[in-house]
């Protein structure tokens, strides 16, 4: 045991008396504001429901509460703005005091008429009542980056409020708001679904390794740009534990967001894990979320962020055709006519230069991958007779390349005419393989070595072959000897695995003429 003179334990005792009344006094800098105070206006009504989930989360049961602003006329659908940890924010002397804001910005039109939704985590009670355990869905619910919580809220919570209340569809007049915990599910939320939400909050959010959320800064840099707008507010003195640390992890958010050019605000703090500064803050925060809610947030346009000079400015994503059970194997040629497989339906359709669909194929034998080859043919790996075949593109007449490729999936061919294919399931014991068809038809297994080998291309100059693994994180790279062998295999790319799944689901593959790997995964 250490013992202090009473002159160091005097001494001691000052220095913590200083160092604390400085903590207080930066704390203290957080004021709340008029519009934080009960005012003479038209005030809203909080009311407090419950729904048990039967979809996202079955038999889960969640508290909610409703605040109806007065302006509420039943007749024009209500803007709306969803809660996490909604017990907390109903509360009028709460560190927020969302019933007391809302009454006021909405009163001087700062905000639109708004229906908050303010919902508890979830509880799964125990089977035999209070015997055992009830299990607390929190962080499962708010820490796991995936669309569950967005479709519990799209498809259970927002039809059950809106039995009552009209709410509107506009994703632009929907907002989601959470601390902590609550802040990461608010913009999985908006990630994950901004066709129904896109105005975030996030106070102290837990962009940490909790379930995954520790991605997000990675994904922003690199996923096609969103609709949605971003607050985030955090405290230099937040959590360090196990998981990360909040503030660095906000600041990462925020950095990420800012450099792909998304409408991003951060409120950088000196507090810690509170709402010391979140709570003073809030309407604040609310008139810059629904600045402008009269026009549509838009998509940022960062020169910085690669996706942005690949993809063509302007020009959404349109539906080519649809209608069909599993579509593969996209495959275009000379003319721009796009083939691709349906593979339960055992058929090949075309797409023509001017957008229309048609048959080119059926009782294609299962097949599955598709390419172009240089003699202008479209060859296919038939699935179910283990061929690879070739069609002429005006005839639709098939000839057999090589036979006898069990589980025949996928291939790539060489301008030379030497084709790749991969089978992924060798069978029952194991992994699958890649084989080597020679211009003169020859067929040789030349790789044994990848678990579930699916998706298969060149490099530009066609002297490297990548190959992905489905059931694994990892892509292959080989060299290709002049006699059509692999050589020097690395695990050369390396693809992510979302949150919840055990693998990365690498499919079909493409590199363009600068080199740069495209994949499907999950």
């Amino acid at each position: 045991m250490r013992f202090f003179t009473s002159l160091t334990l005097r001494a001691f005792i000052a220095i913590a008396l200083v160092a604390c009344g400085a903590r207080n006094s930066r704390a203290d800098e957080y004021q709340y504001g008029a519009d934080s105070e009960i005012h003479d206006v038209p005030h809203g009504v909080v009311t407090k429901h419950e729904i048990v989930s039967g979809k996202a989360y079955p038999g889960v049961h969640h508290n909610y509460w409703l605040y109806v602003p007065a302006q509420y006329d039943g007749k024009t659908p209500a803007a709306v703005m969803v809660f996490q940890d909604g017990g907390g924010f109903q509360n009028p002397q709460g560190a927020f005091r969302v019933p007391v804001v809302f009454d006021n910005l909405i009163a001087k039109k700062q905000m639109p008429v708004t229906i908050a939704i303010m919902i508890d985590p979830g509880n799964l009670p125990a089977l035999d009542g209070v015997k055992s355990q009830s299990r607390g869905e929190r962080s499962y619910q708010y820490d796991t980056p995936t669309d569950r919580y967005a479709r519990f809220l799209i498809e259970e919570v927002l039809p059950k409020v809106g039995q009552e209340y009209k709410l509107t569809d506009d994703p632009n007049l929907r907002a989601i708001c959470g601390t902590s915990s609550g802040g990461i599910c608010a913009f999985t939320v908006c990630w994950e679904r901004p066709d129904a939400f896109r105005r975030v909050l996030s106070s102290i959010g837990s962009f940490t390794n909790l379930r995954g959320g520790n991605q997000y800064p990675d994904l922003i840099r690199k996923t096609e740009p969103k609709p949605i707008r971003v607050f985030l507010q955090d405290g230099e003195q937040d959590l360090n534990n196990f998981a990360g640390s909040w503030w660095i992890a906000n600041q990462d958010m925020a950095a990420a967001l800012e450099f792909a050019g998304y409408d991003v605000r951060f409120d950088k703090g000196t507090t810690s894990h509170d709402s010391k500064q979140s709570g003073p803050l809030f309407p604040e925060a609310l008139k810059w979320l629904w600045r402008d809610y009269g026009k549509p947030i838009e998509k940022p346009a960062s020169a910085k962020q690669l996706i942005n000079n690949i993809l063509i400015p302007g020009e959404e994503w349109q539906i080519a055709a649809e209608g069909y059970k599993f579509t593969e194997g996209p495959a275009a040629d000379a003319d721009g006519n796009l083939y691709f497989t349906d593979i339960p339906n055992d058929k090949i359709f075309r797409i023509d230069s001017n957008g229309i669909a048609a048959q080119f194929a059926q009782k294609t034998n299962g097949a599955n991958g598709l390419k172009i080859g240089p003699d202008g043919r479209l060859y296919a790996c038939q699935g179910k007779s283990g061929r690879v075949v070739a069609y002429d593109t005006k005839t639709a007449r098939e000839e057999v390349i090589a036979e006898g490729i069990h589980d025949c999936n996928d291939l790539a061919i060489t301008r030379d005419g030497a084709i790749y294919v991969t089978a992924p399931l060798k069978g029952p014991a194991g992994p699958g393989q890649v084989w080597y068809i020679s211009p003169k038809h020859e067929a040789k297994i030349v790789d044994e070595t990848i678990t579930f080998p699916n998706g298969i291309g060149f490099t530009p100059d066609q002297t490297q072959l990548v190959v992905d693994d489905t059931r694994g994180v990892n892509l292959y790279l080989f060299q290709i000897a002049p006699d059509g062998s692999l050589k020097h295999k690395e695990p050369y790319y390396t693809a992510q695995i979302p949150a919840m799944q055990k693998d990365s689901g690498a499919d079909g593959l493409a590199m363009d003429t600068e080199g740069r790997l495209y994949v499907t995964s999950h």
